[in-house]
């Protein structure tokens, strides 16, 4: 199977079974407004001798001879006949011209075909994205439409990390130093996790943490093979989003953040003590009552290490001289 850059979703069968009841046929779709009229009635196929074997073994109970085609490329005995009306209940069963047999018409010359183009619509589908490609298939089946349609989600995967990826100079001055960190963050060492922020905007933000060996974590995660903890990462990527959300208050100091979700977390390589982890987060929705849900990739030397898709919410502390952090604190 082959997929060709197109404008619009496009799709080319051949089928060919090296049989005289069905051998060679193509199929094209050429826009996908012709599925509905052209494709989706298009039904499923199957050859006589391939039927006998699921009725021997005692499959197909709910089978039925009048939604699908069915191929007799060989000689069939009377006897077989009147044992197909009685398995299917049907008061006549024979065999018509091009050995299909009479209980269904083709509605096409190349239905079977068709049916195949259909198939990979269907299994396509299951990439949840519009695609605009020209799909050119030779002999296709579910195996290889639904490893092609993995394939593809992989490809979208890796370009909308790669759409992660900040473009900024390391050796740049940040927007905000860690003095301007913590007049907005309410976190305090141990449990400041985010050294500068390199980029920001209304819906995005680029934030760093410098790991070295004298994080507190390190004493016991894990002696003598140090590896920053997966739920630090996601700390520190959160504290990045609280930067951002933070900012649409005038009076950030009087507000601490609490998580209310985290979704779809994904750990791709350790990180060491000497790594430089760059947290790039985007808003998937807009901040509304001060609830930021934001999507997010942590990379290291440009690589992604971490990912996660998180909502918090800021809320304003009623005793501001005494606050106190709650255990829930993002």
């Amino acid at each position: 199977m082959l997929a060709v850059a197109q404008e619009t979703f496009r799709v080319t069968v051949m089928v060919d079974y090296n049989s005289e009841v069905l051998g060679t046929q193509h199929a094209s779709m050429y826009s996908i407004e012709e599925f509905k009229p052209e494709i989706s009635r298009c039904r499923t196929f199957v050859f006589l001798h391939e039927l006998e074997a699921l009725l021997e073994h005692n499959l197909i109970k709910g089978g039925d001879l009048d939604n699908a085609i069915v191929l007799v490329d060989r000689e069939i005995s009377k006897e077989k006949l009147d044992h197909l009306k009685k398995v299917f209940n049907k008061e006549d069963i024979d065999v018509k011209e091009k050995g299909v047999l009479n209980t269904i018409k083709l509605q096409y010359y190349n239905e079977p075909a068709r049916h195949k183009l259909l198939d990979i619509v269907g299994d396509l589908a299951l990439v949840g994205k519009p695609l605009k490609i020209h799909v050119l298939a030779a002999r296709p089946g579910h195996a290889g439409n639904v490893a092609f349609a993995k394939k593809i989600k992989e490809l979208i995967k890796k370009e909308n990390s790669d759409k992660f990826l900040p473009k900024i100079d390391m050796n740049a001055p940040p927007v905000y130093n860690i003095n301007d960190i913590l007049r907005i963050l309410p976190h305090r060492q141990p449990m400041l996790l985010v050294d500068k922020i390199m980029d920001i905007s209304a819906e995005h933000i680029v934030g760093v943490k410098n790991v070295t060996l004298n994080e507190e974590f390190f004493k016991g995660h894990f002696p003598g093979n140090p590896v920053m903890p997966g739920v630090m990462l996601i700390e520190a990527m959160a504290q990045c989003g609280g930067v951002l959300v933070l900012g649409t208050v005038p009076d950030p100091e009087n507000y601490l953040t609490f998580f209310m979700k985290i979704d779809g977390v994904k750990f791709r390589q350790q990180v060491i003590p000497g790594d430089t982890v760059v947290f790039s987060l985007k808003l998937v929705t807009p901040i509304r009552r001060g609830i930021c849900h934001m999507r997010g990739v942590a990379y290291v030397n440009n690589k992604p290490v971490m990912e996660a898709e998180m909502m918090a919410q800021i809320v304003k502390v009623k005793n501001v001289e005494s606050k106190k952090p709650l255990p829930q604190e993002a």
